[in-house]
């Protein structure tokens, strides 16, 4: 198994390799709508909105957490779950940067 590298590569970059791999699964960008849709931190409300396993669900969070995306606090036996936002608004600024790179050029390829 090859080694990836990282250290190549700028902190941004890094960093938005991780965020992006971290959405990268319908399931989280599902659970990233509902937690906005919310506006406000989701307790347990997203196995009866998905209609997906307490387990799938709690990885899938987890994945969100560990990328710091997420945060979560702990509110009597369950945990609550909202947006980071710095780190959302961080990623946000980094996505259109990374966009606004690149010129529409008509008549390329």
């Amino acid at each position: 198994m090859g080694l990836t590298k990282t250290e190549i590569f700028t902190e941004e970059q890094n960093a938005l390799a991780i965020a992006l791999k971290a959405m990268a699964h319908p399931a989280r960008i599902a659970i990233l709508q509902q937690i906005i849709k919310a506006n406000a931190c989701i307790c347990g409300d997203l196995v009866d909105e998905l209609g997906l396993a307490q387990a799938t669900i709690s990885q899938h969070l987890k994945e969100l957490k560990n990328a710091g995306i997420i945060q979560g606090t702990i509110e009597g036996v369950s945990v609550c779950y909202c947006i980071n936002p710095e780190v959302w608004s961080a990623l946000q600024k980094q996505l259109s940067g990374f966009f606004n790179t690149y010129n529409l050029k008509p008549n390329c390829c």
